[in-house]
C-alpha cells in the first residue's frame, strides 16, 4: 500500500500548520475519539503523524501499526509541547536494537 499520502491527527492547533506542507489534516476534539480516525486513515495513508497526547491515549492501536510496514505512525509534540511519549518510543527502539539503553552510560 505504499503511496505518497501523509496525514496529521491531533487537536486543530497542533496539526493545522501541516496543511501548509501539503499534509492532510484531521483535527479531533477528544483524544479517545481519534482511534476511529486513525483506523480509517491507515487504509489510505503511508505516513500518519499523531500528536503525543492522541498517541498515548491510543497506545495499543499505535503499537499494532508499529508491527506493520505501512502506515508509519509517528508521534509528534502537540501545541502545548511534548509529554515524552515519542521519546520513550525512540528509547525503546534503540534499546531493542542495541540491547541496552544509551542513557544508562
Amino acid at each position: 500500500m505504499p503511496n505518497d499520502r501523509i496525514a496529521a491527527v491531533g487537536d486543530k492547533d497542533s496539526v493545522f500548520a501541516f496543511k501548509a506542507l501539503g499534509v492532510d489534516v484531521f483535527g479531533v476534539e477528544a483524544v479517545e475519539d481519534a482511534a476511529k480516525t486513525i483506523k480509517a486513515l491507515a487504509r489510505e495513508y503511508s505516513v500518519i503523524f499523531v500528536t503525543e497526547d492522541v498517541a498515548e491515549a491510543n497506545a495499543e492501536l499505535i503499537a499494532r501499526y508499529k508491527a506493520r510496514p505501512y502506515p508509519a505512525v509517528i508521534p509528534i509534540p502537540g501545541a502545548n509541547g511534548t509529554n515524552g511519549f515519542g521519546m520513550r518510543g525512540i528509547d525503546a527502539c534503540v534499546e531493542k536494537a542495541l540491547g541496552r539503553n544509551l542513557e544508562e552510560e
